[in-house]
């Protein structure tokens, strides 16, 4: 028999209804988001990252909750996915998690007007995980989410990536700029690091009763602070992480928060397996 491996996702996934599932199954969550954030961030969650995060947070731990917060084998989250499964693996408590997510929204969003020229594009179609390092490479740029191998997004200096979108269309790739306020995933989120590594050495980090996958690494978390403060600056390896959860026995996959990304990046990376999405 196979195991179960709870997915989280990250920024992206947001969709209309997710402040409905707190409001239902946890609506003491979307009382301390209120509070941690100084408004309620669900009706601004398209703002930016500062409001997107907290509020992707409150709506993964909810639909969790919603499913009767199941521990599975393995947990694995995208991006500030992670802070979410390092919650419900038990690492982190729910208060901390929820105000290292609101504090890592506001310096990316803060890093990303300061820095005021990044920006990503993402790589799309057959071939997009092969041609992405080669790609970014000749443009000055990072590969910073390998999320399937038809889904690459690289990050880096705004002014570089039309050129590199021409680049990625003649070997037939589709290429597309994000509507982002920075270079997340890249060296251009430097300046967010020093302060959320001294918010991270604030928290108490307990055992988790999970194994819990970092995409930072593929691998699991073996310094929580240290990866975490990382992930700002790092790829986020989701392929490389889909296919780890895999190698480790994983044939059945729950997405748990808003959406259905990581559903469909799962579809694209794994053969013979069960996606749920909750």
């Amino acid at each position: 028999m196979g195991s179960t491996a709870i997915l989280f996702p990250g920024q992206g996934s947001q969709t209309p209804g997710m402040r409905d599932v707190v409001a239902a199954h946890r609506p003491e969550l979307l009382e301390a988001a209120e509070e941690v954030v100084g408004e309620d961030p669900f009706p601004r969650a398209e703002e930016g990252t500062n409001f997107a995060q907290p509020a992707i947070f409150c709506a993964s731990l909810a639909g969790w909750a919603r499913l009767g917060s199941p521990d599975g084998d393995f947990m694995a989250g995208h991006s500030l996915g992670e802070l979410a499964a390092l919650v419900a693996a038990g690492c982190l408590s729910e208060r901390d998690g929820l105000e290292l997510v609101a504090l890592r929204g506001r310096l990316m969003q803060d890093s990303g007007e300061q820095a005021g020229d990044g920006g990503m594009l993402a790589l799309l179609g057959t071939g997009a995980a092969e041609h992405a390092s080669e790609l970014a490479e000749a443009h000055g740029l990072t590969v910073a989410n390998d999320n399937s191998p038809q889904q690459v997004i690289l990050s880096g200096a705004r002014g570089a990536l039309p050129d590199a979108a021409a680049d990625a269309e003649e070997i037939g790739l589709r290429a597309s700029e994000l509507p982002v306020t920075g270079a997340f995933h890249s060296p251009m989120m430097a300046a967010a690091v020093p302060e959320f590594a001294a918010a991270l050495e604030r928290v108490e980090i307990a055992p988790s009763r999970v194994t819990v996958i970092s995409a930072v690494s593929a691998a699991p978390f073996e310094d929580v602070r240290e990866q975490l403060a990382q992930a700002l600056t790092m790829p986020v390896r989701w392929r490389e992480t889909m296919l780890a959860l895999h190698e480790l026995g994983a044939d059945r996959f729950v997405e748990v928060g808003p959406g259905r990304v990581l559903t469909g990046l799962a579809k694209r990376t794994l053969r013979d397996v069960e996606l749920v999405n909750a």
